[in-house]
């Protein structure tokens, strides 16, 4: 099971440019109702900016963090997983790091976005799929 799979029918990557205010990406944040979202540099992945780095912030900026571009807040450099990567060696690697969310890029150039969510629904999926073709075949037999 390869992160590809679970990208699967997936086309919408919510970004924010670098440049942008953390009032205008934590709005983003909001308004789409996500976690996090990679901040881009033209189109390159500049780092992911997250519900955290807003909090983490805050304490050390006050309420001056909202008028402060996202690339002075944004946690960066961005880990990052291509297709190919099998599903538990990306959910290790998030467990390790203590992070929820990882581009997938492909030959310089981000394809995906996945969470820690998606790769645990996924991995869900797929045994309850395999439970339910055990006792089919248990019944049958």
């Amino acid at each position: 099971m390869t992160i590809e799979r679970i990208l699967e029918g997936r086309h919408d990557i919510v970004t924010c440019p670098a440049s942008a205010t953390v009032r205008e990406a934590a709005g983003l944040l909001a308004e789409r109702r996500i976690g996090a979202m990679p901040v881009m540099d033209g189109e390159s992945i500049a780092g992911i900016f997250s519900e955290r780095d807003v909090l983490y912030r805050l304490r050390e900026f006050g309420a001056e963090l909202l008028d402060k571009p996202v690339r002075e807040v944004m946690t960066a450099p961005a880990v990052t997983v291509d297709p190919t990567t099998s599903a538990m060696t990306a959910l290790a690697m998030m467990t390790k790091r203590r992070i929820r969310h990882l581009p997938v890029v492909e030959g310089g150039r981000m394809v995906g976005f996945v969470s820690i969510g998606d790769i645990v629904k996924y991995r869900i999926d797929k045994v309850e799929g395999e439970a339910a073709a055990l006792r089919d075949y248990i019944q049958m037999a």
